[in-house]
């Protein structure tokens, strides 16, 4: 029996529909995975964890790589429909996508380059930040984000999904790009504080304190430089490991927290100049060090002195520059912002 033309366009929509619902569910996972796993390699400076997280956050960006070409067949069916507000949205949510995966591969291809003043990195985060808000516009338009359904899940899909997987896995192999750390972050300077770079967290500047008058604010009192240098000194190489994508081993000596008399407590604030600060658990009091000296020599201004934070296996937002104070509460360390929001 011949099929009506109703009938065979109500196959071919339902058809149509079934491979947008499967390819937008797809874009949606990866951009979670890729949001999530990005947002947890800023905090995580110690393997194997980190080495996982990075790995899945590379293969989660590339696999929307993949999907390009379907996704680029619904985006021109959709741009036919009215409303130029959804067509605006659509194709800046696109062109922010491409931003932060270009950047992203610059980043593991060229290394720590800037280019016209902005790293590679900044611009991976940023344009993901704003896709992100860009995605929340698109979905509340929606007002009902077409899913996949359980009934679209046949041996064919499933086939396609294990192959954008295996894909995307394939991918990230391929275009490693240069040496890294397990971070994502590439060398730069280690051994040699001149040439290790100089950044920020957002909008601190860098601040120029004079020593003479420089204090650092205890709970019992304050000490100046001379009375923290006649403190014990200890000397740890460590690696600061900073979000902005690059690293560097170097050799700091100061005074490990520990031995600063700092009362009993859950954590430990330290507060920058700036004020800026972060609290850390006081049980790593004695791997906390508030470094005066990096490679025998005293700490440059935009490197953090007349002090700053030394913190093992953490990232470079825990090591605070220009440290002013240290104060032992009893707030849990974990009672912050996991990166933080000034």
């Amino acid at each position: 029996m011949a099929r009506s033309p109703v009938a065979g366009s109500s196959v071919q929509h339902e058809r149509v529909a079934r491979t947008t619902r499967a390819v937008n569910s797809a874009l949606m996972t990866l951009l979670a995975v890729a949001t999530i796993t990005g947002v947890i390699a800023f905090a995580l400076g110690t393997a194997p964890a980190a080495t996982v997280v990075v790995a899945v956050h590379g293969a989660s960006g590339l696999g929307l790589l993949l999907l390009v070409p379907a996704k680029v067949g619904i985006a021109r069916r959709g741009l036919r429909r009215p409303g130029r507000l959804r067509k605006v949205i659509s194709l800046a949510l696109a062109g922010i996508v491409a931003l932060a995966l270009a950047a992203g591969l610059l980043h593991a291809v060229a290394g720590f380059v800037p280019v016209a003043g902005l790293l590679p990195m900044q611009a991976h985060v940023g344009a993901a930040v704003l896709a992100g808000v860009l995605l929340a516009v698109h979905v509340a338009r929606y007002r009902r984000w077409p899913w996949l359904r359980t009934t679209d899940v046949d041996r064919r899909l499933a086939l396609r999904g294990a192959a954008v997987i295996a894909g995307a896995a394939a991918l990230d192999a391929l275009v490693a790009g240069r040496p890294r750390r397990f971070t994502g972050s590439h060398e730069v300077g280690s051994g040699d504080p001149l040439a290790m770079p100089v950044t920020q967290w957002l909008a601190d500047p860098v601040l120029r304190i004079d020593p003479a008058g420089w204090r650092l604010g205890l709970p019992g009192g304050a000490l100046d430089l001379a009375a923290l240098a006649a403190q014990p000194q200890t000397v740890v190489r460590s690696v600061l490991d900073c979000t902005g994508g690059w690293y560097a081993e170097q050799e700091w000596r100061g005074v490990r927290v520990a031995d600063l008399g700092l009362p009993r407590s859950a954590s430990l604030n330290v507060i920058s100049a700036t004020g800026y600060h972060r609290r850390l658990p006081a049980s790593d009091a004695a791997t906390l060090l508030l470094a005066t000296h990096v490679a025998g020599r005293p700490l440059s201004a935009a490197h953090g002195g007349p002090a700053r934070l030394v913190a093992p296996g953490r990232r470079g937002f825990w090591w605070v520059k220009w440290v002013i104070a240290v104060e032992a509460t009893d707030e849990p360390w974990w009672w912050q912002p996991p990166l933080p929001l000034q």
